[in-house]
């Protein structure tokens, strides 16, 4: 944004270089109140520096910032605050985001570097459950944010291939399958034989024993075992793409857990050369005692291996194929540990890129405060809640808008934009309580509200024949300038949702856009034959622009009617 750049510029200018004007613009907030100004600096870090008082610091640096961009500044208190020229900014504003389109708010921080980021990764022979919704929407989303800000997302579904569960699924396809009944419905089958097998171990201790066994068998290449895994891979896949094509979500790589197994011998060969392996109750671990953490296990004392082995060896193919700047796991928050010893291990191998490794944790998805659960067969199939979303928003339509064309296509899109803007609004470090109601809402703090501002500010433009000119002069009224300020503040926000790793702060901003944009809809007549009309469809259009762009990077559609 020119106008907080200036801003900060002329603020650092006068602290004798003691702060540098990113530092300052870092610090410039927006006052809470319009007659406060329009960008405030608060001086409490001056006044540490300069052994002052904060508001003698302000009222000095306030007489000595001018700039035709600034109507006025003023000191109140510890803090400069500025008034912006309404008429000049909301013009330059309009005029840039009508030149650069979808590209405004777009950032060059990455350099067309790589990141790798692994999100979603469900199981494979269980259902898509609303379990995996978070991770999935959360990782597209921040994906789509790391592109917008210069970086080569390579987005990758590390899928939950490998590991005990198919040793218990195998034991219980043996004992109580039936292969017709699988192949007619592989999914909802091969979970009753999941949860059967939990229900049965509870009785049977020796089941555990089995299933062991059976994935020990996998692993060293037993002809059946290999030959019933790769079948549940197949069709558990195949299942998993038409949801994600639903979801609008797409992956570089598919590569799980499986893909490893004959890559792993090489990360223990690594860590026996480096001397970082020792024995444990006959497992073999990393020991952590420096960094106060338990042992990162490697191998257990039968020769399986486990995650840990797989993320270790994951992570060196990863930097190799990719060269990543930084690599990404959106994993939930339970897994904390695990990756904060993965990370530590890679670190004492001397790999200097893992300390470009990130996890970025969240909370549970919950069902009346508490957490789905997959081995009770507690679960809500996310195809089921998809279908029903789009059933509503169908039958919505059908009641406000029945001569509305593509209804089909638009449901879709408001059906699954409401699931998705209902997660992704909330802090991904927060819970979220499942509630079909209040996903669907059509009303309120919802992905249906932004959508059908969009639609409005769409429907305006149609109406004055489907574009907008350019302004003819600034906009200053209260509406209109409460817009532009928030249009202004859409590149600040890009930039925050990517540093603090928060898609929620697009969604934030967008309500907000939307309410604003909805105030100046109803107190101003954009349409009115006047010489103050183009720059009011200009508004329009640049508030559409904004709100579809950021819809996208949250990986929600933008339709133009409703």
């Amino acid at each position: 944004m020119k106008v907080k750049k200036i801003f900060a510029n002329q603020i650092a200018a006068e602290t004798a270089g003691l702060l540098t004007e990113d530092k300052v613009l870092e610090r410039i907030e927006f006052p809470k109140y319009p007659e406060q100004g329009d960008l405030a600096f608060p001086c409490f870090e001056l006044a540490k520096i300069f052994k002052k008082n904060p508001a003698f610091i302000a009222k000095d640096l306030a007489a000595k910032i001018t700039d035709p961009y600034f109507s006025e500044v003023v000191s109140e208190g510890p803090y400069v605050n500025c008034f912006l020229n309404k008429k000049r900014v909301s013009k330059e504003i309009l005029l840039e985001i009508q030149t650069k389109q979808e590209a405004y708010g777009s950032q060059d921080i990455g350099k067309g570097e790589k990141v790798t980021i692994d999100f979603s990764s469900p199981n494979i022979a269980k259902p898509f459950s609303m379990g995996h919704l978070r991770s999935t929407v959360i990782g597209n989303a921040y994906a789509n944010i790391l592109e917008k800000c210069g970086y080569q997302p390579v987005r990758i579904n590390h899928l939950g291939d490998w590991g005990t569960q198919f040793g218990k699924l195998i034991s219980a396809y043996h004992r109580w399958g039936n292969e017709k009944e699988v192949r007619q419905d592989p999914i909802k089958e091969l979970l009753k034989l999941y949860v059967r097998f939990h229900e049965e171990a509870e009785k049977d201790s020796k089941l555990e024993e089995e299933a062991r066994l059976w994935f020990l068998k996998l692993e060293q290449g037993n002809e059946r075992a290999l030959e019933l895994w790769q079948w549940f891979r197949e069709v558990s896949l195949e299942e998993f793409k038409g949801i994600y094509k639903l979801l609008n979500v797409s992956f570089d790589s598919y590569n799980g857990e499986a893909f490893y197994n004959d890559k792993m011998e090489e990360t223990i060969d690594l860590l026996k050369e480096k001397g970082l392996l020792s024995t444990s109750k006959e497992a073999e671990v990393v020991t952590l005692e420096e960094h106060d953490l338990p042992p990162c296990l490697i191998r257990k004392s039968d020769g399986a291996t486990l995650y840990a082995t797989r993320d270790l060896t994951a992570a060196i193919y990863r930097q190799k194929t990719y060269q990543f700047a930084k690599s990404v796991y959106v994993v939930g928050h339970e897994q904390s540990l695990h990756f904060k010893q993965v990370f530590l291990v890679l670190e004492k191998l001397g790999f200097e890129w893992a300390n470009n490794l990130q996890h970025l944790p969240f909370g549970f998805i919950l069902q009346n405060g508490k957490k789905m659960s997959t081995r009770k067969g507690k679960v809500v199939l996310l195809e089921n809640v998809l279908k029903e979303a789009i059933k509503m928003a169908e039958k919505s339509i059908e009641e406000k808008n029945p001569t509305l064309q593509n209804k089909a296509q638009v449901a879709q899109d408001v059906g699954i934009g409401a699931i998705i803007f209902q997660d992704l609004k909330t802090d991904p470090q927060h819970s979220v309580e499942f509630s079909l109601e209040d996903m669907l809402r059509f009303e309120g703090a919802t992905g249906p509200y932004v959508q059908y501002t969009h639609a409005r500010a769409c429907s305006i433009l149609q109406k004055s024949n489907g574009s907008a000119e350019e302004p003819t002069d600034g906009l200053s009224d209260v509406y209109s300038w409460s817009v532009v300020k928030k249009l202004m503040d859409f590149p600040t926000k890009v930039k925050e949702s990517y540093e603090q790793a928060k898609p929620s702060e697009i969604a934030v901003y967008l309500l907000s856009l939307c309410r604003e944009f909805n105030k100046y809809y109803a107190n101003c007549k954009i349409l009115q034959e006047d010489d103050q009309q183009a720059s009011r469809l200009a508004l329009v259009e640049c508030t559409a622009i904004v709100i579809k762009e950021g819809l996208r990077l949250l990986g929600i559609k933008a339709p133009h009617e409703m």
